[in-house]
């Protein structure tokens, strides 16, 4: 038999990639074209042709290897370096690569920082609503998640919710802006606010309280909006970042996590970090794609294909009478359920082969996440789906 917990999990698998899985079943049998699947962040814009030429120009670069072989467990120093160098020219920081560890994507860069910061019956802080698999992240290593509530109409976390939810035992804080599954994007004021309480309550207890900004979608930002960098407003932020969003490659699992020097005890953490990255198994991240990254930091996804999905949707829904928050950022929009019961609401929409996760998922029910990380056409051709929906709740 397979551990207690692994059976419970396994039981209790993540419903996004449940349904994702429901989704080609059902695409099978009705078509692609019929079946309307918002159910998984996957991006739909091809990769920047620039990483189809770095691969290429890596592999007959390199010697093979020094290409395909072992490195330091934080990675490449020369990769290490360039990121450090990008993020002083974006963010007005200064980072070297003694503060750079690349990471298999945000996922692994998670693991990473919490397998380094916590301690059996340590707390971490989570702002509903969060993605699902940070309380399975943050139990690997014996912590205890602590919720904390946000303001409903903004989606911004609320102060007062937060200082009642630190204790001695607070170890550690998790933010996700540009928000799965809202989209919402923490202003520099609530960032600064949220530093406030947090340095007094470690003065306060004599704690450490690391943030950990969680960045897949860092650069999904629409309407001029800036995404601040929380380094520069908290002294004990630690950042993980994928470029799993950014540049479309979610399945070479490829990030970096920061680790200032400012940080408490700095030096442990990045050696910890560092050890951490060999003993959960990763050993490294994958050394191409290291090398390939390094090389196109100045790449982007263009983000209108995104932004012009984003405005259909949310036009065409709040049009049929749904209630929405709409996005500022990443590629999901969070539509309030007609029905208290979103599970109900999902199960229901399957009847017009729409896939909608449940926001019972993110601990904040009532609500579904719709990813339009999708086709342009697939938006357009569900809307008489959605339409169908609606009047089933008579909108």
């Amino acid at each position: 038999m397979i551990s207690d917990k692994m059976m419970n999990l396994t039981r209790n698998n993540s419903v996004i990639r449940a349904m994702f899985e429901e989704g080609k079943a059902m695409a099978k049998k009705f078509g692609p074209e019929n079946v309307f699947d918002f159910s998984i962040g996957n991006p739909n814009v091809p990769a920047p042709r620039e990483i189809i030429d770095s691969i290429a120009d890596v592999v007959n670069e390199y010697d093979p290897l020094y290409l395909h072989g072992y490195m330091s467990n934080s990675g490449y120093e020369s990769v290490r370096d360039a990121i450090a160098n990008d993020l002083n020219k974006r963010f007005g920081t200064s980072f070297s690569e003694n503060n750079i560890i690349m990471a298999v994507g945000a996922a692994g860069g998670m693991n990473v920082a919490l397998k380094t910061f916590l301690n059996p019956g340590d707390e971490v802080l989570v702002i509903r609503p969060y993605f699902v698999d940070y309380r399975n992240y943050v139990e690997n290593y014996g912590g205890i998640i602590v919720e904390v509530e946000c303001d409903p109409k903004t989606f911004m976390p609320d102060m007062e919710s937060l200082k009642a939810a630190i204790t001695p035992k607070t170890k550690g804080i998790i933010i996700n802006t540009p928000n799965n599954p809202t989209g919402a994007i923490y202003t520099a004021a609530v960032l600064d606010e949220m530093a406030k309480v947090l340095t007094d309550k470690e003065k306060e207890y004599g704690t450490s309280i690391y943030m950990v900004s969680d960045e897949p979608y860092r650069d999904l930002a629409y309407d001029g909006i800036e995404v601040p960098y929380v380094t520069r407003h908290y002294h004990n932020a630690v950042v993980v970042y994928s470029f799993s969003k950014s540049l479309s490659l979610p399945g070479e699992r490829i990030g970096y996590i920061v680790v200032p020097s400012e940080i408490d005890d700095y030096e442990n953490a990045f050696a910890g970090m560092a050890i951490a990255t060999r003993i959960l198994g990763f050993i490294n991240a994958p050394s191409l794609m290291q090398l390939v990254v390094a090389r196109c930091l100045d790449c982007k996804t263009d983000i209108s294909y995104y932004d012009k999905n984003r405005k259909a949707l949310y036009d065409g829904l709040t049009n049929l009478g749904f209630e929405c928050v709409k996005p500022d950022g990443a590629f999901y929009l969070f539509m309030k359920a007609p029905i208290p019961d979103d599970r109900e609401f999902c199960n229901v929409a399957k009847k017009y082969n729409l896939l909608l996760v449940p926001s019972s998922s993110f601990a904040w029910p009532g609500y579904v996440r719709i990813a339009y990380c999708v086709s342009y056409e697939k938006i357009v051709n569900s809307m008489p789906r959605f339409a169908e929906l609606a009047k089933e709740y008579n909108l």
